[in-house]
């Protein structure tokens, strides 16, 4: 019995210890992501990044952009986004899909280049394997001869890259 109530006392010292900090649910915000205060609209963007979008399944497609809107969200004018369309991914960009697409994620494909900036960058070997032509695609997209080669460029000139 003494053993039960030293472990009560125990655990009532470490629950109002933890009471006062991080164990009541709140974690420590990540200092590096304090949101810039100086940003003016116009200014150029300090945060590059680029993801890749290479698969037709509907919840990763889902996934990537719901992480562009919440960079959008975070940053807003202040992050400059692209994404690189690659293999199956390419469908969202195409006029006239091979494989099935949810609606609703080429609607926002669309509003994201449209209404945000966001570069939608085509994968030309993709375009080429399928025999896409430029002609074939959305024109709110960019074109790339290789895919790849857009991811490198764009990390060469400081776009981080995201992957999923």
């Amino acid at each position: 019995m003494q053993k039960l109530g030293l472990v009560l006392v125990i655990w009532m010292m470490m629950s109002l210890a933890w009471a006062g900090g991080e164990a009541q649910g709140a974690l420590k915000p990540m200092p590096e992501l304090q949101v810039e205060e100086d940003y003016f609209p116009g200014d150029p963007p300090a945060h590059h990044v680029v993801y890749m979008l290479d698969k037709a399944d509907t919840e990763y497609q889902t996934h990537i952009l719901n992480s562009v809107q919440a960079m959008i969200q975070m940053y807003g004018g202040n992050v400059e986004i692209a994404i690189v369309f690659i293999g199956p991914g390419m469908n969202l960009l195409a006029k006239k899909p091979i494989r099935k697409v949810d609606p609703e994620i080429v609607a926002k494909v669309e509003s994201l280049a449209k209404d945000y900036g966001v570069r939608m960058i085509a994968c030309g070997n993709t375009m080429k394997t399928v025999g896409w032509s430029q002609a074939d695609i959305k024109p709110f997209a960019e074109y790339s001869l290789v895919g790849a080669s857009a991811l490198m460029v764009l990390q060469e000139k400081g776009f981080a890259y995201i992957s999923w």
